[in-house]
């Protein structure tokens, strides 16, 4: 599908145009004589390297922190004199890194680089929003902005690999990680993979700008079961192919250099062991030309599986296809006895060998292996104003208006205001979890955002109100990596009392509650997916002062909100803004943006709903939409005697300070042949007091299929600015490419019958036009 994506940037100028951003592989710069060089060079190498030298490729240790004088008398230093290191990660800083570098190319035999890798989830020092953040953007310039900022970043201060995008679609909103992702959609989540990987890795990856992007978790680790970290998956290969693989094809179809095995197991057999993933799908099919690395200790975690003994588990990876290892230096201790027993061959230790070499050289490491990482330029390019200007942009944007009775939001630029809630003043949680290189303690805090931003107009008062749980050792344990919570031990009346007090001298309260940042992330899975109980009370006490209430929400997963969501006069959604969070929130709150975000993922009213997700399929006893829309029960069909089918905030939902409306779905031709291409239309009239920006979504329904088919999917969304007064026709070009479906023999096709067209501003408020398309 063609689609033009409009950008609106309300706050501050971009500072990539629309035509800068990267639209084809990043391996298309590799012609057959560039392919031809690569080939001859790593073929000579390899014949010069010993089996040791070989397997030493194939590790990839952590380095810890450690002083550069300490680069070569380092346990780490001796292996990488010793050619025993392919690549090292979690070391930071470009004097550090070319220390090490330098060991390994002026000190070992056959001075090969390494490469250095980092977690850059969601920016560098420089930090963006939450991924599940960026992805309420449904801006792709945005997200591709992101990424290069995070790259340009890394490489300036010595880092040429990132471990991301990590792109598991999940509908498992206990599941912590899902702060990591896109969220349920795989449209959506593929969009935001190519552009991830556009960004990091541009389209030369040896420019010294660029690096290693690692599409990220192969395969299906948003789909553990309870929603448990780590936890066992099992799903159908038709479910697999249509809902949850098409963000890792999306990724290997950009260039993608690199994949990282999942942690679960697939169909019985861990992902790190898995032949049928890493070489009959990854490889095999999809034609992926780059290399696959474990996730920390994924090898040895194999053991625990029941796999077999290290010895086994680690000769089962290589010959599934894995590469790398890293940390648990399986292939390292085991692989030459593997090949010496006939449990592995030279073939597959040379394969994996060959594809890290390449990588290395596609970087230009053996031109130059220092080209990544210069001090100089890392303190001008590292968190700079121009890049924390931009990070302040995508945050803005990526907010979700949620809520907005009697036009309390915006906030008027006069009085006063009540800052209340656990996290008003603390920078150290303003990042959100998976947020390595920030620096937190001078990340901006909403105090300091809204003070900096409107202090000279409006008196803000502030108040903590609440700790963030009343039980003081689970706070301790989300306070995790240091992101301390600032637990104050006066009594709950004692802060309720002094946050009451100070909401009576205010005309209006910001009541920022939610999850600290690491109430979200790895292994930081919840079963209870609500606002903890400390701060649920505070709200409650604020609303008996009937002042207004605007509520800013940070979470970093979908929450069930249903028992306050009646409260607030107002919920924005701010996620966790990132780096310049208290400056973007402000933006968003006083109306220097207007708020733009759709929710990627579904927000239920209660657990017993998990997962609920909106493609999914009917039952053959579904409800009746009437009765759907009543929220009322009837026996013998699929429903809850105590709750609604219907999510609280469903996916694709945001509000905006203005009104837009949408005209009749026009179609250009209603009975298209074969692969014709026809048009969807409709017209959005902006009839609110605001300029801003709607996301304008189109879902189609196959009504009729060999097997059954979703009640509705995205296949296409337009961000359209719209001036207050404005209408615009907005148009999708749609064929059979939009129809396609792996049928219950995996094969990739359209079927000729009735299909539903569906456009409107979220995935349940939309209008229909009805099609017939023949073959």
């Amino acid at each position: 599908m063609k689609k033009l994506i409009v950008i609106a940037t309300l706050a501050l100028a971009p500072v990539f145009s629309a035509q800068e951003m990267v639209t084809k592989p990043v391996q298309s710069y590799q012609t057959a004589q560039y392919q031809s060089k690569k080939k001859a060079f790593v073929d000579a190498l390899l014949a010069k390297m010993t089996l040791d030298e070989k397997i030493g490729q194939l590790n990839l240790p952590s380095s810890g922190d450690f002083t550069t004088g300490l680069a070569k008398s380092s346990d780490i230093g001796k292996k990488v004199e010793q050619g025993l290191v392919g690549g090292l990660f979690n070391i930071k800083g470009a004097d550090k890194i070319k220390a090490v570098q330098k060991v390994a190319v002026e000190n070992s035999r056959l001075k090969i680089p390494m490469i250095f890798g980092m977690d850059v989830i969601h920016g560098y020092e420089t930090t963006f929003p939450i991924p599940l953040g960026l992805a309420a953007s449904w801006d792709m310039n945005l997200v591709q902005q992101s990424a290069r900022v995070a790259a340009k970043e890394a490489a300036a201060d010595g880092i040429n690999w990132t471990f991301s995008p990590m792109v598991d679609i999940s509908r498992e909103p206990r599941w912590g990680r899902v702060s990591e992702g896109s969220g349920e959609d795989p449209y959506l989540g593929s969009e935001i993979s190519k552009n991830m990987v556009y960004g990091y890795q541009g389209k030369d990856l040896a420019n010294g700008t660029n690096i290693l992007a690692c599409v990220k978790h192969f395969a299906l680790y948003g789909a553990g079961e309870a929603g448990r970290d780590y936890n066992t998956v099992d799903m159908s290969h038709v479910r697999m192919f249509n809902e949850y693989f098409p963000p890792y094809k999306a990724a290997v179809d950009a260039g993608v250099a690199s994949v990282m095995a999942s942690f679960n197991e697939v169909d019985g057999v861990p992902a790190t062991g898995n032949r049928w993933l890493q070489t009959e799908v990854l490889r095999n099919q999809w034609k992926f030309k780059g290399f696959v690395v474990t996730d920390y200790t994924g090898i040895n975690e194999m053991v625990d599986h029941g796999m077999g003994d290290l010895q086994q588990v680690s000769a089962l990876a290589l010959k599934a296809g894995v590469d790398m290892d890293m940390v648990g230096e399986g292939f390292l201790t085991t692989l030459k006895k593997s090949l010496s027993e006939g449990k592995v061959t030279q073939a597959e230790i040379d394969m994996a060998t060959r594809r890290i070499l390449e990588a290395k050289y596609d970087l230009g490491l053996f031109d130059n292996p220092y080209k990544h990482g210069d001090a100089k330029l890392a303190a001008k390019e590292v968190y700079s104003m121009e890049n924390r200007n931009i990070a302040r942009n995508v945050a803005a944007q990526s907010m979700v208006l949620m809520k907005n009775e009697n036009q309390v939001l915006p906030l008027k630029k006069s009085g006063t205001v009540a800052v209340i809630g656990p996290l008003v003043n603390n920078s150290m949680n303003m990042a959100g979890t998976w947020s390595v290189a920030t620096k937190h303690a001078i990340s901006v805090n909403l105090m300091q955002g809204l003070q900096a931003n409107y202090g000279k107009d409006v008196k803000f008062l502030s108040a903590k109100g609440a700790n963030i749980d009343y039980d003081a050792k689970l706070e301790e344990i989300y306070a995790a990596h240091g992101k301390k919570t600032d637990r104050d031990n006066r009594s709950k009346e004692a802060l309720l009392k002094e946050a009451v007090d100070v909401a009576n001298k205010a005309d209006v309260i910001v009541l920022a509650i939610g999850e600290s940042a690491e109430m979200s992330g790895e292994s930081s899975s919840r079963t209870e997916i609500t606002i903890p109980q400390s701060q649920v009370d505070l709200l409650n006490e604020l609303k008996k002062t009937g002042k207004p209430i605007a509520m800013v929400l940070f979470t970093g997963r979908p929450l069930a909100l249903t028992n306050v969501k009646d409260t607030p006069d107002a919920i924005l959604n701010a996620w966790f803004p990132g780096s310049e969070a208290g400056n973007a929130i402000a933006d968003v709150l006083f109306g220097k943006v207007n708020p733009s975000g759709k929710l990627p993922m579904t927000f239920p009213r209660s657990l017993g709903q998990v997962p609920i997700y909106y493609n999914a399929k009917n039952t053959g006893r579904p409800l009746d939409q009437k009765l759907v829309d009543k929220c009322e029960y009837q026996r013998f069909r699929s429903n809850y005697m105590d709750e609604c089918n219907t999510p609280l905030y469903p996916f694709g939902y945001g509000l905006s300070y203005t009104k837009f409306n949408y005209s009749d779905v026009t179609v250009s031709n209603a009975n298209p042949k074969g692969n014709q291409t026809i048009q969807a239309s409709v017209t959005v009239t902006n009839s609110g007091n605001y300029d801003g920006a709607e996301v304008v979504q189109l879902y189609i329904r196959d009504m009729v299929g060999s097997i059954t088919r979703p009640v509705k999917e995205l296949k296409g969304f337009q961000k359209v600015l719209l001036k207050k007064g404005e209408s615009k026709k907005v148009t999708f070009d749609i064929t059979p490419e939009n129809l396609k479906f792996y049928n219950g023999d995996l094969k990739y096709d359209w079927e000729a019958g009735d299909f539903d067209i569906m456009i409107g501003t979220n995935s349940e408020e939309v209008k229909h036009s009805k099609i017939n398309w023949t073959k």
